[in-house]
């Protein structure tokens, strides 16, 4: 049993070193988007503008691929490890609002990626927020259910 721990620990010790590399990224994504957010209106030829929607973009499509391609997987794998089955339907529908929030935040990478018209940025901006809010909220919740419950278990 003290070997199953030890090898628990080593194993998902390394998923607390993602989540904080990837909340970190999450609060830089959050510095860009407010400081863009605080501009009320955005003309044609504003490069500072332009150049902060570049750095937002990226950063979205960063964080994003991130929790897909790797966080959510990890969290994923550490449910099933621990046979949490529980948790893990009740992620399934966190996942499920999560997915939502992605369509947004790919179709505004691909919209700003596509045209220097930002004629509609604050109201794409505040589109954005709410589906960074909700997105947010139902990772946070899938942490609290597949890897914070757990860390007791690696101890």
């Amino acid at each position: 049993m003290l070997e199953n721990c030890k090898s628990a620990r080593e194993r998902w010790g390394g998923v607390s070193d993602i989540i904080d590399r990837w909340l970190q990224s999450r609060q830089a994504l959050l510095v860009r988007f407010c400081a863009l957010s605080e501009k009320k209106e955005f003309g044609d030829g504003d490069s500072e503008a332009g150049e902060n929607l570049r750095q937002l973009c990226q950063q979205l499509v960063d964080y994003v691929s991130a929790g897909h391609f790797e966080v959510y997987e990890q969290l994923i794998r550490e449910g099933q490890d621990f046979g949490d089955k529980a948790a893990l339907e009740e992620c399934r529908a966190h996942y499920r609002d999560i997915d939502g929030t992605t369509d947004i935040a790919v179709d505004f990478n691909d919209k700003y990626l596509e045209t220097d018209d930002l004629s509609s940025l604050a109201n794409d901006l505040s589109e954005l927020g709410e589906a960074l809010e909700s997105r947010f909220e139902s990772e946070d919740k899938m942490i609290a259910l597949l890897h914070t419950a757990h860390k007791n278990q690696l101890a």
